[in-house]
């Protein structure tokens, strides 16, 4: 007869003649009426599990391995602690997280877990080393600053808890590289008129010692932020953002008929978005056909390029939609009736695609804060309107020609394409000394002439302000060795026999003996040189501008001035917009107490890590 089982351990093996199977993880172990190998198995791969049980088998008084470990005093000394309250900083910055999170329950249970002799800081604590790290990271990226040229963008937003703020981002080449950071996201509560804005980005940009150094300002559309960006208000010069522009001209040609098919488009995806029978069955539907199981895209005034995002996927999924609107089972007739679209509509949102993508391809690449891109403003603009918008091309329906028509002409009006005022705008500026674009081939010969007789002007102002640099640390030199000179004896100069007079032409006396040697100074051989060396191909890397300039600086040094103050304007105002989405994380319900000081400092960590 068998030994009756008596041990503990049998709460967690069952035994089947001579094999005990494991109830946590059912491994199967050998018995030869000893439970050593069962310990064994228990205490080496299950002790978390039994926690505080007396570990089963086990001589009384003896204690398990997980009250072994439990009665272990955790060592958590000073320079460890440190790096824990270090990192719990960084938790609240770069995940947007509110500081009272420290005061969680369910923090102080992980922590106490995890390392149970750390005393938790407070939110006193967290808030006070946070400012600290804002400061100093505030004074490195201002010492960054100190002798560089920047562009900034600027745009308002509104928190959730209907406070409005201002925010200010700051872009600048450092070792021909693009380098961004945000400055300020600043409370704006007055009104915001053109002096009211205008008076903080001049606050801001003084507080930043950046006074004299800012090219441009890129910014949206809207009329009071134009204004405050121009003269006498800012001694910067204003850039209206390209993308938003683009949008302006785009919304232009939607008036009319286009409006009618988008506002249909728009209410069929709204029944799909709102109806999860409707959504089914199209998925249904889309099974059975063999198309991509796609959500359909609505489109929203607010975000760029939804109007062509709209129309592509209801093409694609055309038959799908029509096959569960002529299904009653899921759609009713009044229904129906109101969402069906009519054929023609259907084949202008077909023949609407190639140029929406084009449209669309535009905004992403001049969208981009990590390349060259306010170079590209006017040769894109060109290509779009002699390429992609032509009046008429083989193919094109009415309504599409009046829509390119309509684009190209609100897009031409709003880059002043028609005058030549553009000639000596900054965007133009940073084309001319973009090594892809120098050859200018989108412009008129003699509108060629004009926009390099700008950019040798400026070529010429960065040769008068390093002369003068240098004339004034030489005159200093100069007079001292002249004191000297007078103090001591004069020396002898021989005195040299008068040349014989030659008879001169009287072209000679009128233009002077060195008039043929005059053709060309320093300044204008160095311009003759860039616009007669190659070009790169379109194809190569985007940051090719960068990467070139930084290789030829020293044969183009004036030049080189020029391009790096121009190129690292960005296109768009888009890095300052971008900026809302981690306000947004920023100043929520449960951070509604937050001070504009707090929203600055943690968006300005978040942003510039």
């Amino acid at each position: 007869m068998k030994r009756r089982k008596r041990s503990a351990v049998w709460e967690h093996f069952t035994l089947k003649e001579d094999d005990a199977t494991c109830k946590i993880c059912k491994a199967v172990l050998k018995y030869n009426n000893s439970t050593s190998s069962l310990n064994y198995h228990l205490k080496s791969l299950h002790a978390a599990v039994l926690g505080g049980e007396s570990g089963g088998g086990a001589r009384p008084g003896q204690p398990s391995v997980a009250e072994a470990f439990s009665k272990r005093k955790a060592v958590c000394d000073d320079a460890r602690a440190e790096g824990i309250t270090q990192r719990i900083c960084n938790m609240v910055e770069k995940d947007m997280l509110p500081i009272s999170i420290v005061d969680g329950k369910g923090f102080r249970e992980l922590m106490n877990y995890c390392e149970p002799d750390y005393q938790i800081p407070s939110r006193e604590t967290i808030t006070t080393r946070i400012e600290a790290r804002y400061k100093r990271k505030k004074a490195e990226l201002k010492a960054r600053l100190a002798n560089t040229h920047v562009a900034i963008t600027t745009d308002c937003w509104t928190s959730n808890t209907t406070e409005s703020y201002i925010t200010v981002t700051c872009h600048y080449m450092e070792d021909w590289l693009m380098r961004s950071a945000v400055l300020a996201t600043e409370s704006m509560p007055m009104s915001h008129t053109a002096d009211n804005l205008a008076e903080r980005l001049n606050e801001i940009v003084h507080a930043w010692g950046l006074t004299g150094r800012v090219i441009a300002c890129v910014h949206d559309n809207a009329s009071n932020i134009v204004l405050a960006n121009s003269q006498p208000r800012v001694d910067w010069a204003s850039v209206p953002c390209y993308t938003h522009t683009l949008q302006l001209a785009i919304n232009d040609g939607f008036a009319g008929t286009l409006h009618q098919v988008i506002a249909a488009a728009g209410r069929l995806v709204k029944h799909f978005k709102h109806s999860t029978k409707a959504t089914k069955a199209l998925e249904t539907k889309q099974g059975q056909m063999g198309l991509e199981r796609h959500q359909l895209i609505q489109s929203c005034k607010t975000r760029w390029n939804s109007v062509c995002d709209m129309f592509a996927r209801l093409v694609e999924q055309r038959w799908a939609v029509c096959a569960v609107l002529s299904d009653r089972t899921f759609t009713k007739l009044s229904d129906a009736r109101t969402l069906e679209i009519r054929d023609d509509h259907w084949k202008i949102m077909e023949e609407m695609g190639p140029v929406l993508v084009a449209l669309k391809t535009a905004t992403t690449v001049m969208s981009t804060e990590t390349e060259v891109s306010i170079s590209n403003t006017y040769p894109i603009s060109f290509g779009l309107i002699d390429v992609h918008l032509k009046k008429r091309v083989e193919g094109d329906s009415g309504k599409v020609a009046e829509f390119k028509s309509k684009v190209a002409a609100s897009l031409s009006r709003r880059m002043k394409i028609a005058s030549d005022d553009f000639l000596t705008s900054t965007p133009m500026i940073a084309t001319m000394v973009d090594p892809r674009h120098k050859h200018l081939s989108f412009l008129s010969p003699a509108r060629r002439i004009s926009a390099n007789a700008k950019l040798l002007e400026l070529a010429q102002a960065e040769d008068v302000s390093s002369t003068s640099t240098t004339a004034d640390g030489a005159s200093s030199a100069s007079a001292s060795t002249t004191g000297e000179e007078e103090e001591g004896a004069q020396p002898d100069v021989p005195v040299q026999e008068a040349a014989p007079q030659r008879h001169t032409s009287a072209m000679v006396q009128l233009l002077g003996a060195y008039y043929t040697n005059q053709v060309t100074n320093d300044v204008e051989r160095e311009l003759d040189s860039f616009l007669k060396d190659a070009v790169p191909n379109l194809d190569s890397d985007p940051n090719h501008p960068t990467d070139w300039w930084g290789k030829n600086e020293a044969r183009y040094p004036r030049l080189a001035k020029v391009a790096k103050r121009y190129m690292c304007i960005p296109a768009t105002s888009v890095p300052s917009e971008r900026v809302f989405s981690a306000c947004g994380l920023t100043v929520t319900k449960l951070r509604s107490r937050l001070t504009p000081e707090h929203v600055d400092m943690l968006i300005y960590l978040n942003k510039n890590e």
